[in-house]
């Protein structure tokens, strides 16, 4: 249902993405990534390393590594996908938020929620 292939979005050292292989319908669970959580204080080590930028929010005390294809989805401000957290199943849900075709690719709002505009993290230096 979905591979991993060259992103034209990042322009980065590894321009990853996540596309369909299959037309994939709105509401259809895509991907359920484990996840390794660990405590928000110990993200200052995190910080120094690539996967500051791959690491979810994981409720209010935590922060997670992601496994599986989880941390790599592209973001987008109008994304074709959404996820919900499994705290009893320690997962992150990916689900499709619209129908996605064959060969497109899988998009995500990195602020976790489909309609927020913030600016990213990433980015606030830009501003």
């Amino acid at each position: 249902m979905i591979e991993i292939k060259t992103s034209k979005l990042s322009d980065g050292e590894f321009n990853r993405g996540v596309f369909a292989t299959r037309d994939i319908k709105k509401g259809e669970l895509i991907h359920e990534a484990p996840v390794v959580p660990y405590p928000n204080h110990e993200h200052e080590f995190i910080e120094q390393t690539v996967l500051d930028d791959y690491v979810y929010e994981y409720g209010k005390n935590h922060t997670a590594v992601v496994l599986g294809y989880g941390m790599l989805f592209n973001h987008s401000y109008q994304p074709n996908a959404d996820y919900d957290i499994s705290f009893e199943s320690h997962t992150f849900k990916f689900f499709a938020h619209t129908d996605i075709k064959a060969g497109e690719e899988i998009l995500i709002n990195y602020n976790g929620d489909v309609d927020n505009k913030d600016p990213l993290w990433f980015n606030m230096d830009d501003q």
